[in-house]
């Protein structure tokens, strides 16, 4: 399911795999972040650390009636705070895609598959 819009000049989809994509391109951005993570962890509770042509993997969309509500896998730096680490990806996520799509993104929920000592 993709955000539509309708203007007075015709209809624009955006997908959700473009809306991962961009989402994904923020979270590593971000402060004490390593990488993206797989939606799945492979065999011995290992996550895979995705690199950016594969970030929608690591982000999941739904598209609700009340907006959107986004689910990023990452794997954080060691010695970091992972708390505030998880607020600022939220944060960032939030403020970039509303002014970005210009909807209401009502959950960004934010799931820590590991912690990485290399940078």
């Amino acid at each position: 399911m993709a955000v539509e819009k309708v203007t007075d000049l015709g209809s624009i989809n955006i997908t959700n795999e473009a809306i991962a994509s961009l989402a994904g391109g923020v979270v590593t951005e971000s402060y004490g972040v390593v990488g993206m993570a797989s939606r799945n962890i492979l065999r011995d509770g290992i996550a895979e650390l995705l690199n950016m042509e594969n970030y929608a993997k690591g982000v999941n969309v739904n598209v609700t009636s009340k907006g959107l509500e986004i689910d990023v896998y990452i794997i954080v730096s060691f010695g970091v705070r992972i708390s505030q680490v998880v607020s600022e990806v939220q944060k960032n996520i939030k403020y970039v895609l509303e002014k970005t799509l210009q909807q209401d993104i009502i959950a960004v929920n934010v799931f820590v598959q590991g912690v990485s000592v290399k940078d």
